[in-house]
């Protein structure tokens, strides 16, 4: 049968593809070291591509945000107008791993007629896209598309949600605690959701780390399976309905029905951003200051300066289990004086009081128990020239914010540690601002434990000096084996991954520690997995702004050496170097405060030897304070020595780290 051809269709069809090329928009930013590029395609959809020095690391993907009445930001986008800004300044920090931060970017701004705009930043370290409201009455978001394909199938360190539960809409309640399955994108577990920062291996040993920041009034993004092969999609947790004084822990809050869309808005609002941090080495992730530089910088017209970071004495981990003494330790007056005269003469700048000093069961902080006497133990805590601070579970505590703040640091208690809130949705974000908006009012710091990681609300509210949304040591009471979960060589991933967004309130300390034969879980005389230096190492490793010292202090006064050196580490610093890294394997990082620079190493299970390159110091003369595994660590993993040691004139160091080893030394100029 002779084929016909329809000449005037054809035609037509290759002119309807040539009109919707030519209407499709490119547009490209670069970073300003040229380095990163993101190309935007505005056309039917709004598709973004991140390249590295032509190496694709992120694939046409898509975004967009759907609203309650249908409309959707980003299909049939209507573009009006682009404009293009360069910043390069500097941001001072009152608490944080550096002085300041340099902020250099290039911006690219598109605006829709649809009543939103579309924000790109390119940084030497990482695109950051956000969407912007410009309406001008309040709205509902429905969903927001997030889509992050990669060019292949590459390995990922996926942190899970940690319980799986029958649906993934049960997940979004979860503690953001796990350890990383290490995996390829298709071999994604269907059944759990991720939480953020994750971090995808890529072309040429570059990795790509992907998060959020800014995260004030809209719920927090977890990651699934994407629709196109080698894709990952954001998800996120729609808004509660229903929720109840959980039955399950007394502590938070339970979520009993959702309604169908993520977040209620007002008009004029700018969405989280959406971050792709891009390294080259490993080790530049453990400096990355992105997330911090994405959030909204702190109200002006409010005073930080009575803000007082340090260490604190805590009770929980050891169980208050101190000995030596003549009267029953637990949750009373008499425990918490020993810890109070203990903080007093070591310079320790605070003493919690934990989970216990509320009538238990009640989610009442205005009922306290009879053992305990706070207006007497703050008083006798302030001639100690000690704080304190109050844990609360997070239910308990948005009961009447306003009046628990008002009245308890009119008493003299210097901040909260708020726990339980175990989820992300737009109310506890919501919860969050509220809690730090006004503790900050009342002069009062805030530790968020039990929440998701953190996304620049540190830089919005100093106060919020803490946040936990990490697998720290208080995993290890319940533990049994390091085949159950290797916590050192967790300790040798979070820097590159979980502490890209913040700081993290991970808690070590452990006196008690042990090689990976010798491990076990004990609940009321907890140990660490990994050596002595381990330990020590991690008070300059892991940034922590309000650092616990989580063993009693009956052990550490048995350990003069090892107190001496953790009662007086820093906790927030004018400058960091890290000096070598490989995700999983070890790390080092330089910390400087005031004239004095702190170098921390930490390591896996295998042992190696390491090169510092100290050449950071500059010209002059150096001696150094060394605490290092002892020759016999591998097997008694409690094995250190200390040492005072003259730096080389080549500023060339080399060390020996054992098997879940550390190594610390704090160095001085000599004069």
């Amino acid at each position: 049968m002779k084929k016909t051809f329809n000449t005037g269709l054809i035609l037509l069809v290759l002119c309807l593809s040539c009109t919707n090329l030519l209407a499709q928009k490119q547009v490209k930013l670069v970073s300003p070291n040229g380095k990163l590029s993101v190309q935007i395609a505005v056309g039917n959809a709004i598709e973004y591509t991140v390249a590295h020095e032509g190496d694709v690391m992120i694939a046409p993907s898509a975004v967009s945000v759907t609203l309650g009445d249908g409309k959707v930001f980003g299909k049939n986008a209507k573009l009006k107008k682009e404009s293009t800004r360069t910043v390069n300044a500097k941001i001072v920090t009152p608490v944080y791993k550096k002085s300041a931060v340099t902020d250099n970017y290039n911006e690219q701004t598109l605006e829709f007629s649809d009543g939103f705009n579309l924000v790109f930043r390119a940084y030497d370290e990482g695109i950051a896209y956000r969407f912007v409201s410009v309406l001008n009455k309040p709205f509902i978001v429905q969903n927001e598309e997030v889509n992050f394909n990669f060019p292949a199938d590459h390995k990922a360190f996926i942190p899970y949600v940690r319980d799986i539960k029958p649906t993934l809409e049960e997940q979004f309640s979860n503690s953001f605690e796990n350890i990383y399955t290490y995996a390829a994108l298709s071999d994604w577990d269907a059944k759990r959701l991720a939480f953020t920062p994750i971090l995808i291996e890529s072309v040429k040993e570059k990795k790509v780390c992907i998060t959020d920041a800014d995260l004030l009034n809209y719920p927090g993004m977890f990651l699934y399976k994407g629709t196109q092969t080698n894709s990952l999609k954001g998800v996120f947790a729609t808004y509660p309905k229903e929720v109840e004084h959980s039955k399950r822990n007394q502590h938070h809050e339970a979520v009993v029905s959702r309604e169908s869309f993520i977040a209620q808005l007002n008009g004029k609002t700018n969405f989280p951003w959406r971050v792709i941090i891009v390294s080259e080495k490993d080790e530049e992730l453990a400096n990355n200051d992105m997330v911090y530089k994405l959030a909204t910088p702190a109200p002006q017209n409010v005073d930080f300066s009575w803000i007082k970071p340090g260490k604190v004495a805590w009770d929980w981990w050891n169980d208050w289990n101190i000995y030596g003494v003549d009267f029953k330790s637990g949750v009373n007056n008499q425990t918490y004086k020993y810890y109070i005269d203990f903080a007093s003469k070591n310079g320790i700048e605070y003493v919690i009081l934990d989970e216990g000093w509320s009538v238990r069961g009640k989610a009442d902080l205005w009922q306290v128990i009879p053992d305990i006497d706070l207006k007497e133990l703050t008083a006798y805590a302030a001639t100690k020239n000690v704080g304190l601070i109050l844990w609360a579970g997070s239910y308990a505590f948005n009961k009447d914010i306003e009046g628990f703040c008002k009245h308890y640091s009119a008493m003299g208690i210097k901040g909260f540690k708020v726990d339980f809130m175990d989820r992300d949705d737009q109310r506890i974000v919501e919860f969050l601002a509220k809690s730090a908006a006004i503790a900050a009012k009342y002069h009062l710091l805030i530790d968020f434990h039990g929440v998701y990681k953190p996304t620049g609300l540190q830089r919005t509210y100093p106060n919020v000096i803490n946040f936990e949304g990490v697998h720290g040591l208080e995993q290890m009471k319940w533990i049994s084996r390091v085949d159950q979960v290797d916590q050192v060589t967790y300790d040798v991933i979070l820097p590159f991954i979980r502490m890209v967004a913040g700081p993290v309130d991970y808690t070590q300390g452990a006196m008690r520690n042990a090689t990976r034969g010798n491990y076990r879980g004990v609940y009321n005389e907890a140990m660490s997995q990994g050596t002595r230096c381990h330990q020590l190492a991690e008070y300059v490793i892991f940034e922590s702004p309000l650092n616990m010292l989580c063993d009693n202090p009956s052990n550490y006064m048995a350990e003069p050496e090892c107190l001496a050196f953790i009662a007086t580490v820093p906790t927030v610093w004018d400058n960091t170097v890290v000096l070598n890294g490989k995700v999983g394997e070890y790390v080092s990082i330089a910390r400087q405060s005031g004239n004095d620079w702190y170098v921390g190493s930490l390591n896996n299970w295998d042992g190696r030897q390491l090169a510092l390159d100290l050449s950071f110091l500059g010209e002059g003369n150096f001696k150094a304070e060394v605490f290092k595994d002892g020759i016999n660590a591998n097997r008694a993993a409690r094995d250190y020595k200390k040492e005072i040691i003259t730096l080389p004139t080549s500023k060339k160091l080399t060390i020996d780290l054992a098997q879940g080893g550390g190594f610390v030394m704090k160095i001085t100029k000599v004069n």
